[in-house]
């Protein structure tokens, strides 16, 4: 019998990082080392996801993830108000508590106020004809 190669997983969509917006606005940069017990830490963070969503000021989100453990989630937020509002929704508070408790080895949070914001990206540039 073979050996079954399994695909490794590919992003349906194309990565990108959250757009620069018009400062000034604030980003909130979470910085994580996880603990060896996940369960149900993917549910409750696509959940969570989607509930900040609903705050209004919620900019977005960029998330990476290192080889060796490290993560990085940075969101944004309108204003300081749409951030406090998220920091004090119960159910996030709830999960903040479980963290602690079950999934985060370590952690860091800084705020900071975005005084410049500038993006690229690259034009997509027209393929010729090849040669061969």
């Amino acid at each position: 019998m073979s050996a079954r190669r399994v695909a490794p997983l590919v992003p349906t969509l194309p990565v990108v990082p959250v757009e620069a917006f018009e400062p000034p606005y604030y980003a909130a940069v979470f910085t994580t080392v996880r603990t060896l017990d996940q369960s149900e830490y993917g549910e409750t963070s696509a959940y969570l996801e989607e509930l900040v969503k609903d705050v209004p000021g919620y900019l977005g989100m960029d998330h990476a993830q290192t080889p060796g453990g490290l993560g990085i989630t940075v969101s944004y937020f309108r204003d300081a108000d749409a951030l406090t509002e998220w920091r004090t929704d119960v159910e996030h508070r709830a999960a903040q508590q479980r963290g602690r408790a079950q999934w985060y080895e370590t952690y860091t949070l800084h705020v900071a106020k975005v005084e410049r914001s500038r993006g690229f990206t690259r034009a997509e540039v027209p393929q010729g004809p090849t040669v061969g």
